[in-house]
């Protein structure tokens, strides 16, 4: 979702917020059309968990999903302005807690709760692949 060598990425940038979390905005279009006018659910997922581990980015952990747990609050236009946010709920040593929203005009659209185990993975290819 933030890969610049994927041609099918959104080119996501993530910024930090003021209590540890992360931010983004970007703008749909027409290949993240599901069903008639709506985004694709499995999109939705991919920016929750895409926030998520992004914000785990921001303070160096590398970690992986283990459980991810997405609820559709309202249709997503696939071709509106939106904006994600994710923060971290809990953490320790071997599990991290976190929660990530989909907003439309600072309405909740979709909303995820997952975990995430440490993961051997490379950052910065983690986020060049996405």
């Amino acid at each position: 979702m933030c890969g610049d060598s994927n041609p099918m990425s959104l080119r996501l940038v993530f910024n930090p917020g003021v209590n540890g979390d992360v931010f983004a905005s970007f703008q749909g279009n027409s290949l993240l059309q599901g069903y008639q006018g709506i985004m694709h659910g499995g999109v939705i997922c991919a920016l929750l968990d895409s926030a998520m581990a992004n914000c785990l980015f921001q303070k160096n952990i590398a970690a992986v999903t283990a459980e991810l747990r997405v609820r559709f609050l309202l249709p997503v236009p696939y071709d509106a302005r939106m904006d994600l946010r994710a923060w971290i709920i809990e953490e320790t040593s071997m599990l991290f807690k976190l929660k990530a929203e989909l907003a439309l005009d600072e309405t909740i659209m979709a909303s995820a709760d997952a975990l995430f185990v440490p993961g051997v993975i490379n950052i910065g290819e983690q986020s060049n692949a996405d």
